[in-house]
């Protein structure tokens, strides 16, 4: 037996050769062997009764997931608009001098691979990068060649290490440079509440008088979409089915965000309190955290705080005393798909298959994770349930406004003096927002992140809330210097690279924006385009399968609401009967080369 084939075995076996759990089973498998080569994924097939196919659908589908050999070591560069602003683009320029390759590639000894990556949660520290599973950030060119010399020298990505971060980030179990950025506490999220406090006033009421609390609360989902918390919990417990499943999204892809980052790493009791009482209220003994793949520097961390819990009798058996409630949770790590950001995708990923979006209905409530009901809410969410069932519904819902009670967290990035998290009672008017993050000179805001709402001065006066302006919490802000038309560009380029591809309008509609907005950027555009983009816009978004397809046009449609004029002075009418985008010396190069000699092209 070859040792791919007995690791294998072994990797499987540690599974439980369970296929539900492919993510673990092939990032085990790549992490030992360097990737999930062609014979691993018949190997892998094998041992938990699968089609080969359906191994090799999930290992194609995500970044970093790859069945090609890489470097031991594996550069990925945070390529999001952020990053470009404070200098990504010369940092990148020397690491592939350094390294004598371009980016894509792998140096000739095989130890170095240099690639691109999306969003990774540090747009307050940007220029930043992921190394193996070492975060690296406020880089610059000199510490690109500062980081390339010690890697060839040690090989080892950890030793680049040479400043902690603060709070947790310098715990043994983290030594991470990433520092916490928290500018403004407030009294929900980020104030400090004794473990099990809220678990055992929870567990002092019975699940339907939970569930009640959390209804009068009136406490909305924080992921964006603001769905009723006590709803959907309500609507799981009531599903047929015995076995009932909490999920944790802690997949905070969208670029500009990076709250979760922060709560994760300083105030996972809290968090891991609120999944608890979930558990608790819809009747469920699994709890599950999908936590992204940019974050698995903290994996180590939040295990160890769950096995605190669990020896504090907070997690395991018969939780704080309470016969008859046993309730686990176990982290489910990504692998590099925004698109798992949406709660079906998410469950995919957690089955073990492509992110992939499931049909609604049946909804998760009803069929979820291996067809249970689900309850899956996101990560702030969780930790006011537990502030929730600690100081009551009445007390959270006075906090806010009338629609959007309690508070919000913003991850706040950009042209302003002092990034970072912030958090605010809902109601905040943008402008007091800027003003206190050191930003009133911008000249757009990014509202939302990319599937969100690029506004200008003109809506500076409007709320922070669902009812306003509604945001998952990214917060970007760009000054006069910008060009807002190809801070667009970057956002679609962004959406047509993590379309999942399922349905045409997201997977063919994102490009032909794209492809317009590039157009007018390089002044082939005419006004008949803007009728165009909007048109197209529009039909992407009310035509696509998911929420990515949903929302990815809306970089476009803001654009044309509150920066037509920027647009307008793009364009030009059109002199000729020529398409200003068609090449006809480009369209006949081939034909040329075939005859030996060059067209004569006739012009009016």
């Amino acid at each position: 037996m070859s040792e791919l084939e007995q690791g294998i075995r072994q990797i499987c076996a540690t599974f439980h050769n369970d296929k539900s759990r492919m993510m673990d089973i092939v990032q085990a498998v790549q992490a030992r062997f360097g990737c999930v080569s062609s014979v691993a994924l018949d190997l892998i097939a094998k041992a938990v009764g699968t089609a080969r196919v359906e191994v090799e659908s999930t290992v194609s589908f995500y970044t970093f997931l790859t069945d090609q050999p890489k470097g031991k070591i594996v550069i990925r560069l945070c390529s999001d608009v952020i990053d470009e602003m404070f200098g990504m683009g010369p940092v990148a320029r020397a690491f592939e001098d350094a390294l004598g390759i371009k980016v894509g590639q792998t140096t000739p000894d095989g130890a170095i691979t240099l690639e691109w990556t999306a969003c990774i949660g540090m747009c307050d520290q940007a220029p930043a990068a992921i190394i193996n599973d070492t975060v690296v950030t406020y880089l610059s060119t000199d510490k690109a060649r500062e980081i390339v010399a010690e890697l060839r020298k040690s090989g080892d990505p950890r030793k680049l290490v040479h400043r902690l971060g603060d709070g947790h980030n310098a715990h043994p179990l983290v030594r991470s440079m990433v520092h916490n950025s928290i500018r403004r506490k407030g009294p929900v999220v980020f104030a400090d509440l004794p473990p099990g406090s809220a678990l055992r006033k929870a567990l002092a009421m019975s699940p339907v008088e939970v569930i009640r609390d959390v209804k009068t609360s009136r406490l909305r989902g924080r992921g964006g979409a603001g769905f009723p918390a006590g709803m959907k919990w309500e609507f799981t417990r009531q599903s047929e089915g015995e076995r009932k499943i909490v999920i944790c999204n802690a997949d905070e892809g969208e670029p500009g965000t990076f709250k979760d980052r922060v709560i994760l790493t300083e105030y996972a009791d809290l968090l891991f309190e609120g999944m608890a009482i979930a558990g608790y209220a819809i009747g469920a003994k699994e709890g599950i955290l999908y936590l992204r793949g940019e974050y698995a520097y903290m994996r180590p961390l939040l295990d160890h705080i769950l096995q605190v819990r669990r020896d504090a009798g907070l997690l395991g058996r018969e939780v704080c005393g309470k016969r008859g409630f046993d309730f686990d949770i176990r982290i489910q790590l990504g692998a590099g798909a925004y698109v798992c950001g949406e709660e079906t995708s998410l469950i995919s990923s957690c089955e073990g298959l492509r992110g992939d979006p499931k049909n609604r209905p049946p909804f998760p409530a009803q069929k979820g994770y291996l067809g249970c009901p689900t309850s899956v809410n996101n990560v702030e969410t969780y930790c006011c349930v537990a502030r929730i069932l600690d100081r009551g519904p009445g007390w959270f819902a006075e906090i806010g406004s009338k629609g959007s009670p309690g508070t919000k967290l913003f991850s706040v990035s950009g042209d302003c003096a002092s990034p970072g998290v912030y958090e605010y009672p809902f109601g905040v008017k943008l402008i007091e927002l800027l003003r206190d993050v050191g930003a009133e000179d911008a000249a757009a805001v990014q509202v939302g992140g990319p599937s969100g709402h690029l506004v200008g001065p003109a809506d500076y006066n409007r709320s922070l809330e669902y009812d306003d302006l509604a945001t998952g919490g990214s917060i970007v802000i760009f000054n006069k210097d910008r060009n807002v038309v190809h801070v667009v560009r970057k956002y679609l380029e962004f959406f047509v690279e993590e379309s999942c591809g399922y349905c045409t309008p997201c997977r063919v509609g994102n490009v032909l924006l794209l492809q317009k907005i590039e157009d007018i950027l390089h002044g082939r555009g005419t006004p008949a385009d803007l009728a165009y983009l909007e048109q197209l816009a529009k039909t992407v978004k009310v035509t696509s399968r998911c929420g990515l397809g949903q929302t990815s046009p809306n970089p476009v449609l803001s654009l044309l609401k509150s920066f037509r004029p920027v647009l307008e002075a793009l364009v030009k009418p059109q002199a000729d009967e020529f398409l200003p985008t068609f090449d006809i010396r480009a369209a006949l190069g081939s034909t040329e080369d075939l005859i030996g000699r060059k067209s004569v092209v006739f012009t009016p």
